[in-house]
């Protein structure tokens, strides 16, 4: 947008997720490294950010680069101290717009679907009051395996969402389905669902 005092200003940028809260689910798999880019584009538009993680997520990427990228803290477990005295961060669930798990393993993919809450990404995901969007990325065996694609069609039809993966190079030097989608198919993604409800309360 143009500054009409000033015409020859640079032009301000839309900041097209303005006013948007969006949770970001860190889960262990060597995928975890894509995640940053997802964030920083999120943050980019406007969004802010909170970023919570797994104990094995924190082996692959650091809650520092997370921190460094939202300006926020980065939740690790279930009784981290919150400014709002929340120790299970339930608070951030309702504030949120969206709910992002990526990667989405199939650990946790089992979890979502059989209702247990044992750690704290579970935990939030139980108690989402947003769209939740999962973005696996896993073993081609294990993403062929009919129990993670059990799981994962019930979360469908309960009305999860999902990114499927892609083919290519794995961690385990094979070539093959369940490559977690690249960052910018995550993001087209959010767009979709946050362009569809009004942000909550704003």
């Amino acid at each position: 947008m143009t500054n009409p005092a000033n015409p020859n200003a640079a032009a301000e940028p839309v900041l097209e997720w303005a006013g948007y809260e969006i949770v970001v689910a860190v889960c262990g798999g060597i995928a975890a490294y894509k995640v940053a880019t997802v964030v920083s584009g999120l943050v980019q538009q406007g969004a802010g950010v909170t970023v919570v993680m797994t104990s094995a997520a924190q082996r692959f990427v650091t809650p520092l680069t997370f921190e460094s990228l939202t300006a926020r803290q980065v939740f690790t477990g279930l009784w981290d101290e919150s400014e709002k005295h929340d120790p299970q961060h339930l608070t951030l669930t309702e504030a949120a717009d969206l709910f992002i798990v990526a990667p989405a393993t199939a650990n946790m993919i089992g979890k979502i679907a059989h209702g247990l809450a044992d750690d704290l990404v579970s935990t939030m995901v139980m108690s989402a009051a947003c769209p939740v969007l999962l973005a696996p990325a896993m073993n081609t065996r294990m993403w062929n395996n009919p129990i993670v694609e059990e799981n994962l069609g019930s979360l469908k039809r309960l009305g999860y969402l999902e990114v499927p993966p892609e083919e290519g190079w794995l961690a385990c030097r094979t070539v093959g389905a369940g490559r977690m989608a690249e960052p910018e198919t995550i993001l087209e993604s959010a767009r979709v669902v946050l362009d569809t409800p009004p942000k909550k309360g704003r």
